[in-house]
């Protein structure tokens, strides 16, 4: 049975159980209390103490103002019910029934039902109600109802909607919207939604305006899920669009040759990596430390839209106003949704004052959202009593964040208490955070059997982690079905995982398909392993696009090759006359700075010799000495040249020495030369014999030439 009424509160689907306000009765009526139907609606309150014995012996308190009004006032009306009139039996009724007199209301409103008041039948049904003989209810309801109560109507609506009998309650509780009565509007909504019947939105909406705060909640949840479909759909037709569009556009560019200034395609049979994020938040799957704990704003929403891009607004911006009004009135999860957006949009002191409020009645959720807030703040103290007062109310999310909280000041007791706290909660992030904690420590076993728990129950970087630890002891055919089952749950890292497992055996094909699947979510990596493929084929334009998704997602060596792309395709730039104005960088130039500003080593070499081309001779041997450094011999030979030319030859031999013992031939040919012209002919032929050793064939040739001269010299 659906719980309804003014102080109902429905459940909501997830994993959060939300407590039950059934209130009493919201039918009963009182004539001096008019509603737009022509009766007055009297919600009773359950926490009601009126009519309460005192023990023996205590003293009355003071008389409340209020009340002594009251006592007058039903002295009034006992006089005159006394006297025959039936709208006082009814009025009398109707205040011994709110105040839980029920033996003594029930002669008066039966009184007033037989003189033919509808207010005391509607009445006389929710005594009869509260009493136990609902069927006898019913049958007073009807009376009322006929006669044109609203209140009856709704009340005789719910009846036959516990007796399962949803033709005769739509009848009624239709009967009572139709009159403008907001419970049984929003009675109404409630079975339509049950049936999925789109009128529900128009009866819900009829409640809410008419102050109903469940109905207000309820509403901004329909438009705003609303919104989130519609913004979702636009994004997809955006990136189609996107794709489109960039195919076009790249179909009218040259053809080129491809692959040029870039190293032999990145190797994807690198060992698994363990789990660090592709490019997408959230996804990190084991990655070494407590970021596995799922921030507590996740729990607030379904699914929280992406950037603003304008779709859907008005719906949302409609949902938005729906939650103010419930909050307002007082609804906790009105409260907490509002703080949400309102924390998306950046406007965090209002978000916090609506999770402090919805915190306060009792939403464990807000206050973990309200932890979070506190400690992006920097007041981790403060977060730590939020999040202590929700898991204490039951909240997972604010369990695994105190545990995480715990690990990362060592405490690991601690933080394995509150994480096993979590799992009580029903929230299974606690065995994958219990794993991630164990994997930490070395606990391989312990590790290995708190992710299978997770992963069993449906955590899919619980799976793609498990699938990691059983690669990392060798169990390669345990670990493939791990990493599909986290793959087909949506782990974008687990595709990936399952892309580079199937390049190790040499199927390029499959990879490339998991590939693909990864990088279409936005994994970085996947994305740069995607567009090697796409250049090793001669898709140059489809290697673009792929290219350009991975730089941007920050990826170094995307950054470099979608620079060597660029440069493969743009005229030799004329050499630089000294006066001459320093021509401005092009894109190429700056993806080359981008990745070399990652220390990308190549890219820091190709700067380097663009702003030797441009006559910057200081800026080249920044990016040199930068790239030297960093253990690129061609780095550490070029800076060489550089400082010869300057006159700098003892300093030039030094790097040329490093990049030679790095293996680069024409250094080791330098040194050998240079060695020569000092007349150190000995070291000049060692040199030699290791440029003949290192080559390329031309050098070797070169260097072959001049150790039989430097051997001649020394044995003369």
């Amino acid at each position: 049975m659906d719980v309804m009424g003014d102080k109902a509160t429905l459940l909501e689907t997830g994993r959060f159980a939300q407590s039950v306000d059934f209130a009493l009765s919201a039918d009963l009526v009182l004539p001096a209390e008019s509603d737009p139907s022509g009766e007055s609606v009297l919600t009773t309150e359950p926490e009601m103490t009126v009519g309460r014995p005192r023990p023996a012996g205590d003293s009355a308190p003071p008389m409340d103002p209020d009340e002594a009004g009251e006592a007058v006032e039903e002295a009034r009306q006992r006089l005159a019910a006394e006297a025959g009139d039936s709208e006082a039996m009814s009025v009398l009724g109707a205040m011994l029934l709110r105040r839980g007199d029920l033996d003594g209301a029930e002669p008066y409103l039966r009184a007033a039902t037989a003189a033919g008041d509808r207010a005391a039948a509607n009445n006389l049904g929710v005594l009869l109600h509260q009493r136990g003989y609902p069927d006898e209810a019913a049958g007073w309801w009807r009376i009322a109802a006929v006669a044109g109560s609203a209140a009856a109507a709704h009340a005789l609506g719910r009846h036959h909607r516990e007796r399962g009998d949803e033709p005769a309650a739509e009848y009624w509780l239709r009967q009572s919207a139709e009159q403008g009565h907001a419970l049984g509007a929003y009675a109404l909504a409630d079975l339509l939604e049950h049936r999925s019947d789109a009128a529900s939105e128009k009866w819900m909406r009829v409640a809410a305006e008419r102050g109903h705060r469940e109905a207000a909640y309820r509403l901004a949840r329909t438009l705003d899920h609303r919104a989130e479909r519609e913004e979702r759909a636009a994004v997809r037709e955006g990136r189609r669009i996107a794709r489109a569009t960039l195919e076009i556009g790249g179909a009218s560019r040259e053809v080129v040759r491809d692959g040029r200034g870039g190293r032999p395609a990145r190797d994807a049979r690198e060992a698994v990596r363990d789990g660090r994020d592709g490019g997408r938040g959230g996804r990190g799957a084991a990655r070494e430390g407590r970021n596995g704990v799922r921030e507590g704003r996740s729990a607030v929403r379904a699914g929280e839209p992406g950037a603003d891009n304008g779709v859907a607004s008005t719906a949302a911006e409609e949902a938005e106003q729906w939650y103010r009004q419930a909050a307002a009135r007082g609804h906790r999860r009105a409260a907490l949704h509002l703080g949400a957006i309102l924390e998306r949009r950046g406007e965090l002191k209002e978000a916090g004052r609506w999770y402090l409020t919805s915190a306060k009645d009792g939403e464990p959720r807000a206050a973990c959202a309200l932890g979070f807030l506190l400690r992006d703040a920097g007041d981790t103290e403060s977060a730590a009593v939020w999040w202590l007062r929700a898991a204490q109310d039951g909240d997972g999310n604010a369990a695994n964040a105190l545990g995480a909280l715990h690990a990362e000041r060592g405490e690991t007791q601690t933080a394995e208490r509150w994480y096993r706290a979590a799992m009580d909660a029903g929230d299974v992030n606690g065995a994958y955070n219990l794993g991630l904690l164990c994997a930490e420590q070395g606990r391989t076993a312990q590790a290995e059997q708190w992710y299978r728990q997770a992963a069993y129950a449906g955590h899919r970087e619980a799976a793609n982690a498990l699938a990691i630890l059983l690669l990392q002891v060798g169990d390669a055919a345990g670990a493939e079905p791990w990493f599909s089952k986290a793959a087909e749950a949506g782990s974008v890292d687990a595709a990936f995982n399952l892309g580079i497992l199937h390049a190790g055996r040499g199927d390029d094909v499959t990879a490339l398909v998991w590939y693909e699947r990864a990088a279409a979510a936005g994994h970085t990596e996947a994305a740069l392993q995607v567009a090697i493929a796409r250049l090793r084929e001669g898709d140059e334009r489809a290697a673009e696009r792929h290219l350009r998704c991975a730089a941007g997602g920050g990826s170094a060596e995307a950054a470099y090759r979608l620079a060597a792309v660029l440069d493969a395709r743009r005229p030799p730039a004329p050499a630089h006359e000294l006066g001459e104005p320093v021509r401005e960088k092009n894109e190429c130039e700056e993806w080359y700075e981008r990745a070399a500003s990652q220390g990308h080593r190549r890219a820091q070499v190709r700067v380097g010799m663009l702003a030797a081309g441009r006559g910057d001779v200081v800026e080249a041997a920044r990016w040199y000495r930068m790239a030297a450094e960093a253990g690129s011999r061609n780095g550490a030979f070029n800076l060489g040249l550089l400082l010869a030319r300057e006159g700098s030859e003892p300093e030039a031999a030094v790097w040329w020495a490093r990049a030679a013992d790095a293996g680069h031939g024409r250094a080791a040919l330098r040194l050998a030369l240079v060695y020569a012209r000092r007349g150190e002919l000995a070291e000049g032929k060692r040199w030699a014999d290791r440029a003949v050793a290192l080559g390329p064939a031309e050098v070797t040739k070169r260097a072959a030439r001049l150790r039989d001269a430097l051997r001649q010299e020394l044995s003369a």
